[in-house]
């Protein structure tokens, strides 16, 4: 390592000695006094791995060391995170292309042994458990045991993983969300490492396969997420090119008022920052509020970056963060360990520190948030609780609005008896009846049929948690329940939240309002909701109801949580009980009534509504480090089914070409050590048009597979019965099905069909005008076997979601070789460029709509220049001859992405890396 600056130092702590980079000494050169807190610890990460400028010279140091708040990011760095932490639906496939990756390197006359996570890598299964089953006691068991026989193919090459590859471990099923676990458990906050004999300390950073890493951001630790590629880079020692980024600062002031939630203040900031604009910038928060933030709402607000559409959302190593070490059973070395190094570092945070320079600043007070839900649709769009009505109204429109007037009123007349023929003439429209176990029910527009206490967002909240328990046990003792047509679930996150839910006695009251726990995973925030219940299901499809769900989580785009229902709303976990028991979302909650009492009293939300200092008390009565320490004890281990599970050995995976979950991909065929160039790409046809916010849900498979869908025809066609088809998201390590499921979304708009919804494109044969319409797959494969290649045109925020790279794998297998958007997020447009996808952007304020661009164009882009190019030329071709021609900027942003590209990706980079080593 160089060390141009002479900023080693050493740090007595423990009895131990470290070696670490002193910003105190680079302190005594350039005025660090007033640094953002993320910049100071980007800048200890480059003193740290200086190495004579081959990857970080001086002058990247000096660049962050002397940072201009108002200046456009411009200079590029190279980022090297201490660790990674990957889910299981982006682990698989991170994990089979290693294995991939290990037999291509031996062809390349390298050795099987180099392909190698290089710091530690922790993937945790929380993404493969459904809510199959719900609201029984039972159904934590069944649900798990469903897993197990959906996923056995899947956890046993996981088990060969865990054993092949050093610096990897697994987190079995059953244990958490990955984010949760993350925060109470795998977090180090500062690490420790012995380089070459010696033992270094330096902050803890993390890059995560989940956008959601961020949450991590709320104890001080920073990471993000990225696409599984760039994680498997950072995994192979591969440090990750970014530009230095602006630094928003957030000011808390003051502190929450009675009634509200760390939901409700995290909705309000991603509407906030949303509005201002945080799209690949830092967030920072600070201010005097925060000594009135325990470090479970820090970490909800952290969580949600993603959602505000910044790279990271961070708080400051403070007291706060101590005691949540602590709370959560950390070693009183490691915390000493923290405390010593952030002082000497100058990251410590107190009431006495300077405020940092900042590219702009907002401003909060804690005082002024108001109980809020966010929805239908996306989660910025926050909602007041005494608003909640009139916004279902609004967003069902003109043409069902008459039907959800009365859809009330039926609903009373459930709970209340009442002149059913009198409510029937009233309907402009005929309301579902449904049978279930209790007898007749009638489901409306607004009828609420999936009520989630779901994601790390919240579960990770003690608050929030046991401000549900205490609300249902208020709930309970008043003789209210959930309307029977609802879909109740918890899944509370980790091990630890149910043990204190029991231990305050609150999980029985829970599930006397339904709220059995169904699994450790994140269920219905990433949709895993499972089934509705026939009779619901039949119900929405008879009228074509817009039913809703109301869930904890941090998602609710379009198709997410559940295919037949058409709005979706954010809410704390209190509120996802009290909108089951109201069984419908057309209702006032701030002045209606939730139901009636045993006395046929009408009982509001205020009346159930417990305080904080009841919930405050309830947490220091039952949430301590004991919990933690018993929970995380042996972490590793797994129980009795995973540990049952057989699993192959040695150094290479031995490959099932039967199988259907588990395939070596496509990406190293034919590859060799020569690299290519960045050509100028002529005669593309259009794969898809598409408008506003398309995300990686709209793109990426996820959710059940039909069996109509080129995936569902394709697995049929190779044996697997319907039944079986399990979701996307677990057949992730199979190309052949992810493939065929980009795209596919039920839900996405293909602007060549004037807005209808679904997964098809117009194919337009050779020397043709006339195009057929085809699934966008089949026409995909029609233009390969043409030798087409093809291209994709969106609008704003392209990519937004989470870090899918599926959704960029498939973007690439399907053939397409650019993207031009008006804007792209962050985390997709890096995966498309790592996918070997040219991604582009519109100039002036132009669109496909403006440029009279309708999809039947034949195109070209030049002036590509081996990379070099930062503005290419496009030519849009209509079947008459007229062509139009724009230009658009090139995001290839750094000089290391142009490398990527030019290899044809960032696998392909690294690996030619790696064997050039063995070869040379």
């Amino acid at each position: 390592m160089a060390d141009s600056f002479s900023t080693r130092a050493r740090l007595d702590v423990n009895g131990k000695s470290y070696t670490y980079s002193s910003l105190a000494k680079l302190g005594e050169r350039f005025d660090l006094a007033k640094l953002p807190y993320s910049m100071k610890i980007l800048l200890e990460n480059l003193l740290r791995h200086e190495d004579g400028g081959m990857t970080v010279g001086p002058e990247h140091i000096e660049a962050v060391a002397t940072w201009d708040a108002k200046a456009e990011p411009a200079t590029e760095i190279a980022f090297m995170p201490a660790r990674v932490v990957l889910q299981d639906f982006t682990g698989v496939p991170c994990v089979v292309d290693l294995a991939a990756m290990r037999d291509a390197v031996v062809k390349l006359g390298g050795k099987a042994s180099q392909i190698n996570p290089l710091i530690p890598s922790e993937l945790v299964i929380d993404h493969s458990v459904q809510v199959d089953v719900f609201g029984r006691p039972d159904a934590l068991d069944l649900n798990g045991k469903i897993e197990f026989e959906r996923n056995a193919e899947r956890y046993s090459f996981l088990r060969w993983g865990q054993k092949a590859f050093g610096n990897f471990k697994v987190v079995p099923p059953n244990t958490g969300i990955v984010h949760q676990v993350n925060l109470e458990n795998l977090a180090r906050v500062v690490m420790e490492r012995s380089v070459d004999g010696e033992l270094w300390a330096f902050p803890d950073t993390v890059f995560g396969t989940d956008s959601h890493t961020t949450m991590i951001n709320g104890i001080g630790v920073l990471g993000w997420g990225v696409g599984g590629i760039e994680a498997e880079a950072a995994m192979l020692g591969q440090p990750s090119s970014m530009l230095i980024p602006q630094v928003v600062g957030f000011k808390l002031t003051g502190k929450l008022p009675e009634g509200t939630t760390a939901t409700d203040l995290v909705l309000t900031v991603t509407q906030m920052l949303r509005k201002h604009g945080v799209v690949g910038k830092f967030v920072e928060f600070f201010g005097e509020g925060l000594q009135h933030l325990p470090l479970a709402d820090r970490a909800t607000i952290a969580n949600m970056a993603p959602e505000y559409g910044a790279t990271c959302g961070i708080f400051p190593i403070d007291a706060e963060a101590l005691t949540y070490l602590r709370l959560s059973g950390r070693s009183e070395e490691q915390i000493a360990l923290v405390e010593a190094y952030a002082k000497a570092q100058g990251l410590w945070h107190d009431a006495d520190s300077p405020h940092a320079t900042y590219s702009a600043t907002l401003e909060l007070d804690l005082g002024n948030v108001q109980p809020s839900l966010a929805g239908p649709k996306r989660p910025q769009d926050r909602v007041l609780l005494s608003g909640m009505k009139a916004n279902f109204n609004e967003n069902l429109g003109p043409m069902t609005a008459s039907r959800a007037a009365v859809g009330c009123a039926i609903n009373k007349l459930d709970s209340e008896g009442g002149d059913q023929e009198q409510a029937n003439r009233l309907a402009a429209k005929p309301i579902s009846k449904i049978s279930l176990e209790d007898g007749e029910h009638h489901l409306t527009d607004g009828s609420v049929v999936i009520a989630a206490i779901t994601s790390c967002t919240n579960t990770s909240n003690p608050a929030v948690m046991l401000g549900a328990g205490l609300l249902a046990r208020n709930a309970a003792a008043k003789g209210l329940k959930a309307a029977p047509w609802v879909k109740t679930s918890l899944g509370p996150g980790s091990l630890v939240v149910t043990d204190y839910l029991k231990k305050a006695g609150v999980l029985a009251d829970l599930e006397k309002l339904g709220f059995y726990v169904v699994g450790y995973g994140c269920t219905t925030c990433i949709g895993n909701s499972g089934p509705l219940p026939q009779a619901v299901s039949k119900g929405i499809a008879e009228n074509d109801l817009v039913v809703a769900s109301v869930l904890s989580g941090n998602r609710n785009f379009e198709g997410r949580v559940h295919p037949e229902v058409k709005m979706n709303y954010l809410a704390s976990p209190p509120l996802v009980v009290a909108y089951a028991i109201a069984g419908t979302i057309d209702i006032d909650l701030v002045n209606e009534p939730l139901g009636q009492d045993q006395a046929g009293n009408d009982v509001y939300l205020r009346d159930i509504w417990p305080s904080n200092k009841e919930i405050g008390d309830t947490i220091a009565a039952t949430v301590g480090p004991e919990l933690f320490k018993q929970n995380y004890a042996d972490v590793f281990k797994g129980d009795s089914r995973w540990n049952q599970i057989a699993s192959p050995e040695g150094e290479s995976f031995e490959w099932d070409a039967a199988s259907t979950y588990i395939k070596n991909p496509p990406y190293f065929d034919g590859m060799t050590m020569q690299v290519g160039g960045i050509d100028d790409i002529d005669g593309m046809r259009v794969l898809g048009l598409f408008g506003d916010s398309i995300t990686t849900d709209h793109i990426s498979p996820a959710g059940n597979i039909k069996q109509d869908s080129p995936a569902g025809r394709f697995l049929v066609s190779r044996g697997v019965q319907p039944a079986d088809f399990n979701s996307y998201g677990s057949r992730r390590g199979n190309d052949d099905v992810m493939v065929r499921g980009t795209f596919a979304n039920i839900r996405i708009k293909n602007l060549m069909f004037s807005g209808e919804e679904g997964g098809n494109t117009l194919y337009f044969a050779p020397g043709s005008s006339t195009g057929e319409k085809l699934a966008i797959y089949d026409a995909a494969m029609k233009y390969n076997a043409d030798g087409v290649p093809l291209i994709v045109l969106a609008g704003k925020e392209y990519g937004t979601g989470s870090s899918r790279d599926w959704a960029a794998k498939g973007t690439n297998l399907l053939g397409v070789k650019a993207v031009i958007a008006e804007s792209f997020e962050r985390i997709h447009r890096s995966n498309l460029v790592g996918m070997g996808v040219l991604p582009l952007q519109f100039l002036n304020g132009q669109n496909a709509a403006a440029l009279g661009l309708d999809g039947s164009e034949v195109f070209e882009i030049a002036g590509l220049q081996d990379g070099a190019g930062k503005i290419a030329k496009v030519s849009a071709r209509k079947a008459d001859g007229t062509a139009t021609t724009f230009d658009a900027k090139v995001l290839l942003l750094t000089p290391k992405e142009v490398e990527y590209f030019r290899n044809g990706g960032l696998l392909q980079y690294v690996l030619r890396q790696l064997a050039s080593r063995k070869t040379a």
